[in-house]
Order: structure tokens, then C-alpha cells, then sequence
């Protein structure tokens, strides 16, 4: 076994490594960049290196400067997470060629997974069903479009060294197509130092569905179940849940059986994951296959109860798998929610900034797990990816665990950022994937104008109502509790209160009961007992018994209820009060109609049109790039350009000018 071990990764996934070499009793060696400089999991590990500036070339994707690191702290092992360099096969020798062990798979298998047609070709040689594709690497623009042409559309452009999403665009038609091509080879380039993309069919309404395999070094595979990781954005994961309510298990022992067969075929040592697209007839066809740990091999390990880090560990170290697949349990449900620093009501532009506030749900073994890298009072950067944490829950049943899961997520406090939490919480009450009905693009089909207030499902208005007047009696008890008030004129406290929410006027009466208060309306009465106190951001309580849990914050005169994934403003208010309250005018808001404002912080990468051009509604004006991808922005009217404010490689904010039409 080894005595140090590195990781070559930043986030969450190297503080999960560091804990199993932890409870292993093997020291760690903790790498980062100049951006990472104050990052917690720099605080997991025995040792710390600094290994270059922020951006990843020059840092975690720099070889050398890894190589140097492992040589400094005399690190005999190397365990590389995901990402970065996790899935490069010239690193893996490298370190090999240094006397140091790469916890992962061989460069033979990593070389033959990860070009996406030399691993079409290895698994239609181990009978593995494959979709229709190019065998070639088109060379240009034109190559492409004849290829789509023989294949047939809708295709995909697919990065050849890529995964986790970058490097991918679905086209329709030529136009599409050529549109695309640039973007996917500059995030290929950007992602994975390879910016060589092909052309494949779409498979339309495809399920996503992986299959966990281990491998050691004496020829022994087992798969480790599916995960159904089909709720995705932009070909990204959203939700991941094991096992999948698609699948029966006909199909299961079928797949299975095909990413052993070529686990095998590629000679594989490691933990490693089979990627299947399963069209709408149930025949399902080999994606491709990613060679490192995943993000989401939490749900695996909750269902299985094997730790995956370990098994890495053990197989680089020579020692055999202890089991054989019958020993291979799967055991209840498991569901990963990604939490990212991005805001769903502005088409999920990134966010960064400093987390103000950060209270993760309290973790409960084999119920609640949660996997993060950040703290109150870190920030999120825009050099690296939007995530902040994986949340993870597990029951007996997909039900009980869908339950968990919406209760962690009301639980899940993140202040200072906008975050994809109420997403989540939507997407956890939406009737189809409650029922299991949904594929890849779930997200174009429910919500083809983006996600929206609107999109969230109906939270118990009366429920907030109660809180927010529990909350305001609490405060208003407590300031009546005040000693040295003068005799004669000590606050009285009302029992009649008007809570406005939503823009309406709900009149109730709130008295004190036993642990709490009970609020009555004009139709019911609710008791709310719980025990919290003014300032704490999670009230946790029972309304007429049944369990719930709301975020509070108190501002000015409002309180900002949280619950569901909505989040709501409520006054609680004498009747007067709300009286003239509603009298009184409104701000307009000022005219920014003539310019283009940035929706997220960034850097400018392109200017697509120049000063007095006449732009038509849906054309590109420009791109910005941030957290590791291309985002343009497009003209959502015809107008002129005016003015440009910004020239590229200039760094923007969000809400900041750069554009002016006439």
C-alpha cells in the first residue's frame, strides 16, 4: 500500500479522495493553483504545492509542474479525480516513466477509450451495439457537413477527446452544424488540450444510462449497476439516481454484460463507467467510455455500500477485487442533485461571488451525504466549474428518497450566489420525472423558453403565511420581553396581524400556544411548535403536526421565506399599515433598453459584429466565456449597432454595458 499519495485535482473530489486515504493511514499531498490559493481542500491534506496560476494549462492540466510536486513530497502514488488530466494517457506514462503510480487505469486503456472512434471500433469488436457515426475526423466545416449528409440529421458533434459535456452541440442542418463546429473545437481545445471533433447520429428522446465496472490487474471485471443520468442541461448532468426506474432487468443483465465485455476487451484496471444512450423503442447503443471516477459514483457506493476511492486505491496498489459479481449488492435508491453556482430564472448564467452564507444539510449515514469544497466565506471563481456541492439521499424506495432529497434541498442554505437549488426542487415535484417518464431533453420539452417563476410548482401559500406570522410574533414577543421599557408605555403586543404576500392581504390572528403559536384565517388554523430562535436561517418545526423546514431571513421590514425552491418576500403588518403600505408609488425603473448588458461575469472572446452593422432578432453579437464555456449572446430584436463598449479579452461584470443600438 502506498505511504503518500497526491491528487492532481482541486474541489470536492479531492477532499473525497483525501478521506479515504485518511481512514486508509495514507498521507496526502494537496496541489493548487494561484486562484485556489486559499481553498479547503488545502486543509484536508498533510501537505500543500502551489503549482502554477489560475488558468488550468498553466496549472492542473501543467505535467510537469506535477510531476515536480510528486518528486518535491516524495509522493510514490498519483490519484488524478476528474477532469484535468484524469483521462490523459501521456500523463499517466509520465508518471510511470517517474516511478510513480497512476491510480487509474493503464495508458493503454485510457488510449483506447478516450478517442471516442478507437473506442467505437474496440467495442464493436467485443460485440458492444454502437450508433451510426463517422470513423473519421472531419477537417473542417465542409468535411463535417458531408458527413452529416451521409449519416443523416439531427447529429451531434462530439469532442474525440472530450466528456462531461464540453465539446458538444446538436445540429439540425447545415447551418447548425457550421455554427457549432467552431465552438466545439474551441471548448475541445479549452477543456482538453485536443480540439478534434466528429460527427455521430442523434439518437432522439434517449435515456442516458451508465454502468459502473472495476476492474483489477489479474482480468477480474464486475459492473457495479446503472446509474440513469438523464435529467441534463446542455449535455450536462443535472440529477443522477440509482438504480433506473427505465430499465427492467432483461436490459440491466444485458448491458451489464456488454460493459464487462469490454472492460475486458480494453484490459481495464480500475473503477471506470460504460456510457449507453437507450432510445424510445429500448434498444440502446454504446456511448462512450470514461475512464476515472465520476461526479456522480456517490449514488453507486450508497446502493452497493463500497467505496469506489478505495477500490482505485487498492487495484493501482496490486491487490485483486475481494468480490466477484454475485457479491454485488444493490440495495434501495440513491439521488445526486449537482448544486451550482448558476441562476435558473437567467438560463442558468453562472454566478460567482462570495458565499456570504453557506449552511449544508446535516449529513445522516447512509441517508444524507454531501460532497463540497467550499465554506462560508469562500468564493466561487470563474476559472473553474459552477459547482459548490453534490447532494446526495438514499431510501428503501425511489419515493422515500425523492422525499429526502426535497427536504435536504429546503435544508440547503447558500447566500451571496445564486444557485440552482430551486431547479432542483422543481424538478423533484414535476409529475414526469416523479413518474420516471423523461430523457435528454426533458429540459427543451418542459421548459423551451427556460426555466421561469412560473415553472415552480405550487408551494402551500397558507404555509408560508403561518411562518411568516409566526416569525413576526416571535419578534415582536421578544422585543415586548425588553427590560427598562417606561412604566405605562411597554410595547403591547397585537394578536391581529395582516400578511401581505404576493401582493395579497391575508388577515389573521397569531397566539401563543405551548412551544410555539397558533395562526388562524378566515378558513383554518395552524399550529406551528418549533424551537427556533430570531437569526437562525432554517426554521425547522411541525405545522399541525407534519414535519417542515423553511429558510428565514429577516430585511428591513420583510421577511424572505424560502421553501420548495420558491422564494417569497412577506411583510406581516398592522391592517392600517398594509393600508397605506399599498398606497404608496412605485420607482420606475430606468430605460437600459438601448443596451446589451452582460448577464454574467466573464471574459469577451469574440465581437461577432462591428459599429453601425444592422442586426436581425437571433444573431450573434457576441461571446463571452465563463466557467469553461462559450456563451453567446444573440440580439433579441432587430436594431443597429451603435456603439461597442467592450473589445475582446476584456473582462466583464455582471450587468455592465457592453453594447449600445440606435
Amino acid at each position: 500500500m502506498f505511504n503518500k499519495i497526491l491528487i492532481a485535482n482541486r474541489g470536492e473530489i479531492a477532499c473525497r479522495v483525501m478521506r479515504t486515504a485518511r481512514r486508509l493511514g495514507i498521507a496526502t499531498v494537496a496541489v493548487f493553483s494561484e486562484a485556489d490559493r486559499n481553498a479547503l481542500h488545502l486543509q484536508f491534506a498533510d501537505e500543500v504545492v502551489g503549482i502554477g496560476p489560475a488558468p488550468s494549462r498553466e496549472s492542473y492540466l501543467a505535467m510537469d509542474n506535477i510531476v515536480d510536486a510528486c518528486l518535491k513530497t516524495g509522493a510514490t502514488a498519483v490519484h488524478p479525480g476528474y477532469g484535468f488530466l484524469a483521462e490523459n494517457a501521456d500523463f499517466c506514462e509520465r508518471l510511470e516513466s517517474e516511478g510513480i503510480t497512476f491510480i487509474g487505469p493503464k495508458a493503454e486503456s485510457i488510449r483506447a477509450m478516450g478517442d471516442k472512434i478507437a473506442a467505437k471500433k474496440l467495442a464493436q469488436e467485443a460485440g458492444v451495439n454502437v450508433i451510426p457515426g463517422s470513423d473519421i475526423i472531419p477537417e473542417n466545416e465542409d468535411a463535417a457537413c458531408r458527413v452529416a449528409a451521409e449519416v443523416g440529421y439531427p447529429v451531434m458533434l462530439k469532442a474525440a477527446a472530450g466528456g462531461g459535456g464540453k465539446g458538444m452541440r446538436v445540429a439540425c442542418d447545415d447551418a447548425q452544424l457550421r455554427e457549432g463546429y467552431a465552438a466545439c473545437r474551441n471548448e475541445a481545445q479549452g477543456s482538453f488540450g485536443d480540439d478534434r471533433v466528429f460527427v455521430e447520429k442523434f439518437i432522439e428522446e434517449p435515456r442516458h444510462i451508465e454502468f459502473q465496472v472495476l476492474g483489477d490487474a489479474f482480468g477480474h471485471v464486475v459492473h457495479l449497476w446503472e446509474r440513469d443520468c438523464s435529467i441534463q442541461r446542455r449535455h450536462q448532468k443535472v440529477i443522477e439516481e440509482a438504480p433506473s426506474p427505465l430499465l427492467d432487468q432483461q436490459s440491466r443483465d444485458a448491458m451489464g454484460a456488454q460493459s464487462v465485455a469490454l472492460a475486458k476487451a480494453a484490459r481495464y484496471q480500475s473503477a471506470g463507467t460504460v456510457e449507453f444512450v437507450v432510445d424510445k423503442d429500448g434498444s440502446f447503443y454504446f456511448l462512450e467510455m470514461n475512464t476515472r471516477i465520476q461526479v456522480e459514483h456517490p449514488v453507486t457506493e450508497m446502493i452497493t455500500g463500497l467505496d469506489l476511492i478505495e477500490a482505485m486505491i487498492r487495484v493501482a496498489a496490486g491487490e485483486p477485487l475481494p468480490f466477484s459479481q454475485a457479491d454485488v449488492r444493490c440495495d434501495g435508491w440513491a439521488i445526486e442533485c449537482r448544486i451550482n453556482a448558476e441562476d435558473p430564472f437567467h438560463n442558468f448564467l453562472p454566478s460567482i461571488g462570495r458565499l456570504v452564507r453557506y449552511i449544508p444539510p446535516a449529513e445522516s449515514e447512509g441517508k444524507v451525504r454531501v460532497e463540497t469544497a467550499v465554506a462560508e466565506g469562500g468564493r466561487i471563481s470563474p476559472h473553474y466549474d459552477s459547482m459548490i456541492a453534490k447532494l446526495i439521499t438514499h431510501d428503501a424506495t425511489r419515493g422515500g428518497a425523492i422525499a429526502m432529497m426535497r427536504l435536504a434541498l429546503d435544508q440547503f442554505v447558500v447566500r451571496g450566489v445564486e444557485t440552482n437549488i430551486a431547479f432542483h426542487a422543481a424538478l423533484l415535484r414535476h409529475a414526469r420525472f416523479i413518474a420516471g417518464d423523461f430523457h435528454t431533453g426533458f429540459m427543451a420539452e418542459e421548459y423551451p423558453t427556460g426555466f421561469n417563476a412560473a415553472d415552480m410548482p405550487h408551494v402551500d401559500k397558507s404555509l408560508l403565511v403561518a411562518v411568516a406570522a409566526f416569525v413576526h410574533r416571535s419578534r415582536i414577543d421578544r422585543q415586548a420581553s425588553v427590560s427598562g421599557q417606561l412604566p405605562g408605555h411597554e410595547l403591547k403586543v397585537a394578536e391581529e396581524w395582516t400578511v401581505v404576500l404576493s401582493g395579497e392581504r391575508n388577515p389573521v390572528t397569531v397566539r401563543p400556544v405551548t412551544g410555539g403559536y397558533v395562526v388562524l384565517d378566515a378558513e383554518q388554523s395552524r399550529e406551528i411548535v418549533s424551537g427556533w430562535r430570531l437569526g437562525q436561517p432554517l426554521l425547522r418545526g411541525t405545522c399541525n403536526g407534519k414535519p417542515f423546514c423553511v429558510q428565514v431571513e429577516h430585511i428591513g421590514q420583510m421577511y424572505r421565506l424560502t421553501h420548495g425552491g420558491t422564494q417569497a418576500d412577506v411583510r406581516v403588518m398592522t391592517a392600517r399599515t398594509t393600508e397605506l403600505l399599498l398606497r404608496m408609488p412605485v420607482k420606475p425603473e430606468r430605460d437600459l433598453s438601448r443596451f446589451l448588458l452582460s448577464p454574467m461575469p466573464g471574459l469577451v472572446t469574440r465581437l461577432e459584429v462591428d459599429e453601425g452593422q444592422s442586426v436581425r432578432v437571433g444573431e450573434p453579437l457576441l461571446v463571452i466565456e465563463a466557467m469553461k464555456m462559450e456563451n453567446v449572446l444573440r440580439a433579441d430584436h432587430d436594431c443597429v449597432v451603435d456603439r461597442l463598449l467592450v473589445k475582446p479579452g476584456d473582462s466583464v461584470a455582471v450587468g455592465q454595458r457592453v453594447m449600445e443600438f440606435r
